[in-house]
């Protein structure tokens, strides 16, 4: 039996998600009281394993609960009954929750009539540590619209193979910061730059004319092949290690040209020997 439990800020995604596992066959649950997650376990789940054989659960803020702090220990409860249990935890930065609650003027469960959103925020992140420090995957949201966060998710959850490592390749620029979810991070800003070819300038990695550039310049060459190498051969030491999920994320300055290039290679060369190769490119719109 497999359980998800989904957890995270408000405002970072928590509804896209659990809707998206429940369009992947979870029998889903929005804001299950923490209390109440042994017993659901025990008395609904154990005894109705077909229904149940796929479940999500969302605790989040919500739980305004003592028992959060005992989460830990009830997640090795649901362990020890042989349930495959996986916690996701998701993030956005502070300044883009706060604009995504600004934009659809909705109400944080932590404000008060003395409390601001901008307050609210740090007593969140400290009353969900429990949660968070128990995760198997944290996913950042805040430069993942609606439709890329469901098809990660469903490439991630949903639709995930049993012993099969998910590698996931982005790309992003430095400028803009650098992803809090990477496993890996490398960095492209020492290669040539197409940036500075004037009729390169407006194309990204993606474009043949970009491509023909990069293929032809040596650093890049041995740059590629130095990833791939490492990523080929220490790959099957976390797919033995029961890792699930791998990200690389390469970054150049804008996250237009040399990182898209590299994302996009890597992806073709590793998406023969990976059965599950996941591409995003963060910057392009």
């Amino acid at each position: 039996m497999k359980l998800v439990i989904i957890s995270g800020l408000s405002g970072s995604g928590k509804s896209i998600a659990l809707d998206t596992l429940e369009d992947c066959g979870y029998y889903c649950i929005d804001n299950l009281p923490v209390t109440l997650l042994q017993e659901f376990v025990v008395n609904v789940m154990l005894n109705d394993e077909r229904t149940y054989a796929k479940t999500a659960i969302g605790i989040d803020a919500r739980n305004q609960t003592d028992k959060l702090p005992d989460f830990p220990d009830i997640l090795a409860f649901i362990r020890s009954k042989g349930i495959d249990c996986e916690v996701v935890y998701m993030h956005a930065e502070e300044r883009i929750i706060v604009k995504r609650y600004s934009e659809t003027r909705r109400r944080h469960p932590l404000t008060t009539a003395d409390r601001s959103l901008r307050e609210a925020l740090p007593i969140e992140q400290e009353l969900l540590r429990p949660l968070a420090t128990q995760a198997d995957i944290v996913i950042d949201t805040s430069y993942t619209h609606y439709h890329q966060l469901r098809d990660l998710l469903k490439n991630r959850m949903g639709e995930k193979g049993k012993s099969q490592l998910s590698m996931m390749f982005q790309s992003f620029g430095f400028k803009y910061g650098i992803p809090l979810d990477a496993d890996f991070v490398f960095d492209a800003r020492s290669l040539p730059n197409p940036y500075w070819v004037p009729e390169l300038r407006g194309l990204t990695g993606k474009d043949q004319a970009v491509i023909d550039f990069l293929q032809n310049e040596t650093p890049v060459k041995e740059f590629l092949h130095d990833i791939a190498h490492f990523i080929g051969r220490w790959a099957p030491r976390f797919e033995s290690d029961n890792r699930s999920y791998l990200t690389i994320a390469i970054g150049c300055t804008g996250g237009q040209h040399r990182s898209v290039y590299l994302v996009e290679a890597l992806s073709t060369h590793f998406r023969d020997s990976i059965p599950n190769v996941i591409v995003r490119h963060r910057e392009l719109r």
